[in-house]
């Protein structure tokens, strides 16, 4: 771990906390992000080229919406990215986060009305860093999740359990002190395994062929967004998401990743279209298109000894509906 990367943290979490205070969001973003600033986010919002634009369209919005808003970091690391598929190292410097906000949905968001309830909203950001500065930011919201918890559900039931998206179990996960550097390496070493010699090697028939029994614990807990669910276990990963998600994406294939690094045990990865696919089969409620798809994702890791224990997922499902044809949001919102 070098002292950029440790500066870097700690930019992010400085950010977060200032934050806190809506009438001061713009003016923090604005200190820490530096020329050519981009933000991309989660459908239906469009990506934005300034902190004024973010603000006026994302944050701002967002954070009115929800009383008393506040945010809970779950994990929060750093790293050097090495996310070609070709193994080459693109130097860049990338943060990551997730975890929860919670609120009172007071005030109308997304086109729906307020429930007057507490929410826990699922969040994963990472930040792209060029000497000091954040010059490229993703953020994922589990949108479906939100509309599960107003009774907005616009998907069939999930196959896992829902509402399941916990801190990383018997460790710290915000990683603001340096890590070990060997462990980093294995963690590397280890997901790039996975990703690109494990998954993009699947046969189109059988799941064994991508050997994720090799790089997954038996005792797993994947926990999958709105729609798809937790899987505690690997029968459960593969029994109630991959055979479904296979069935639908058999040539599936992970792409340049926007960002894949790792710090300790912990991994995270941010791609939008970081995996391509043509849409051959049912998934969820909608039938084969013949599409082809690119995925907007993000996904956080724990690994423990030679296995990951722990796998944090968000898929843009809105985004994934649209491709089919299908607006998630208006069904919702017409339900």
């Amino acid at each position: 771990m070098n002292s950029t990367v440790s500066n870097n943290k700690l930019a992010i979490a400085r950010l977060f906390e200032s934050l806190q205070n809506p009438q001061k969001a713009q003016a923090a973003m604005a200190q820490q992000v530096g020329k050519n600033f981009a933000w991309h986010g989660p459908k239906p919002f469009k990506s934005c080229s300034s902190t004024e634009e973010w603000c006026l369209t994302f944050w701002l919005p967002f954070v009115d919406a929800f009383e008393g808003v506040s945010r809970e970091t779950h994990m929060l690391f750093g790293g050097i990215s090495q996310g070609k598929a070709d193994n080459s190292l693109d130097s860049q410097s990338w943060v990551g986060a997730t975890g929860y906000y919670e609120g009172v949905f007071s005030k109308s968001w997304l086109g729906f009305e307020p429930t007057h309830q507490v929410i826990k909203l699922r969040w994963g950001e990472f930040f792209r860093f060029e000497d000091g500065k954040i010059v490229e930011m993703y953020t994922l919201f589990d949108i479906i999740d939100f509309l599960q918890q107003i009774n907005k559900n616009p998907l069939p039931p999930s196959r896992g359990t829902d509402f399941v998206y916990p801190s990383p179990t018997g460790v710290n996960g915000v990683l603001l002190d340096e890590s070990d550097a060997s462990e980093t390496a294995e963690s590397m070493r280890l997901i790039r395994e996975f990703l690109f010699e494990g998954l993009n090697n699947f046969d189109e028939e059988n799941l064994t062929s991508m050997g994720v029994a090799n790089f997954f614990h038996d005792n797993i807990n994947w926990y999958g967004p709105g729609g798809i669910g937790a899987c505690l276990s690997l029968k459960e990963f593969q029994n109630y998401h991959q055979q479904h998600w296979l069935v639908a994406f058999p040539d599936r294939k992970v792409q340049d990743l926007d960002s894949l690094f790792a710090e300790g045990n912990f991994v995270g990865s941010s791609g939008w279209a970081g995996v391509k696919s043509q849409h051959t089969g049912r998934y969820l409620s909608a039938a084969a298109t013949g599409n082809r798809i690119n995925f907007n994702g993000m996904d956080f890791w724990l690994r423990r000894g030679d296995k990951f224990i722990e796998n944090w997922v968000f898929v843009d499902m809105i985004d994934l509906f649209e491709q089919f044809g299908v607006d998630l949001l208006q069904q919702a919102r017409l339900g």
